[in-house]
């Protein structure tokens, strides 16, 4: 009798404990018409931060939980690691893999999904780019995205892969390319990451730094399941902005999902102010009213305290003037 109710005690704590794990697991994230939706059904829109490359993170001593907790408590549902190829060189696969686990987990773990982004910025098809810490080279970009696919393509947790950050020709003085050209390259590295079994939502930005997506509306991807992305960075265009936006990637909206995975600005005199991220609330405003009446989902850049724009400026992420704007707002849809 005794060894019976050991038996129930053991089991009931089995599957008590079971039942509070899974009560931790998220949906995994599809794409309906032009909409994020989870399992049941209804929309998700995301908003959240993008860190700063992990491998920075790590080597700093802020890859860690704590560091999650904070993303969350600024009232996140997504967070973004972007992640330059030469760091992921320099540490190499297995032990950048590493870095990746345990930021899935945390993010898991909270509640939050994650998107993986290949962070380079330049012209991948002449396989020149804007600075150093952005090289790489298409054997390089297809057998980063073969190795996420393998490795977390089951994970409900990584629900985009952003195939590559920000696409430019520079005025062409990185060679030049053609929508038609990079929707090809596009269409591979989706093979290629599906194939290997992933099966998150490929994300793809367009020209002019990840800003344009005009040629979409004659040209789409042909691929079902992706969405697209915009970096609607302030100076990007004149204020005022919301036609503007429309005419050049918001109207991508009305058929497929948009993600706006980097926004954000500083004033002239924040540390690292550079074009084209200078402005104030009036932006913040405008941006995120702008998404909220359709729905767009969006990632603020930086949870940093270095780089720029900066979201916080010190070790107990005390908000920058950005940071406190977006603090509050995402906290706001609570």
């Amino acid at each position: 009798m005794k060894l019976s109710g050991i038996k129930v005690l053991i089991t009931f704590i089995f599957i008590l404990g079971a039942s509070s794990v899974f009560a931790q697991e998220l949906d995994r994230i599809r794409v309906v018409n032009n909409n994020f939706v989870k399992a049941d059904g209804k929309l998700i829109v995301f908003r959240g931060y993008s860190t700063s490359d992990p491998d920075k993170l790590e080597s700093q001593g802020y890859w860690n939980k704590a560091y999650f907790k904070e993303i969350k408590a600024w009232g996140a549902n997504i967070v973004r690691f972007p992640i330059h190829p030469p760091a992921w060189s320099k540490r190499g696969k297995e032990n950048y893999l590493k870095l990746l686990d345990q930021g899935i987990q945390w993010a898991g773990d909270l509640g939050m999904y994650v998107i993986i982004d290949w962070h380079s910025i330049g012209n991948l098809r002449t396989e020149m780019y804007q600075d150093d810490i952005y090289d790489t080279d298409l054997k390089q970009t297809y057998d980063f995205w073969r190795t996420i696919g393998t490795k977390y393509g089951k994970n409900p947790v990584v629900a985009f892969y952003e195939l590559y950050n920000e696409p430019t020709t520079y005025n062409n003085t990185l060679g030049t390319a053609t929508w038609e050209q990079w929707k090809v390259l596009n269409e591979e590295m989706i093979t290629i990451v599906r194939a290997n079994g992933g099966e998150g939502i490929p994300l793809v930005a367009g020209f002019n730094w990840a800003y344009d997506l005009t040629p979409v509306k004659e040209n789409p991807i042909e691929a079902e399941g992706v969405a697209y992305v915009s970096h609607p960075y302030p100076q990007k265009r004149e204020a005022p902005w919301e036609d503007k936006w429309t005419a050049d990637w918001g109207f991508v909206k009305e058929k497929y999902p948009v993600i706006l995975t980097e926004i954000g600005f500083c004033g002239p005199e924040d540390p690292g102010a550079h074009r084209p991220v200078i402005s104030d609330e009036t932006y913040g405003e405008a941006i995120t009213n702008y998404c909220d009446q359709r729905d767009i989902s969006y990632v603020v850049w930086v949870f940093d305290q270095q780089w720029a724009p900066r979201l916080y400026t010190d070790d107990k992420y005390t908000p920058s003037r950005h940071g406190k704007f977006f603090k509050k707002k995402l906290n706001s849809y609570k």
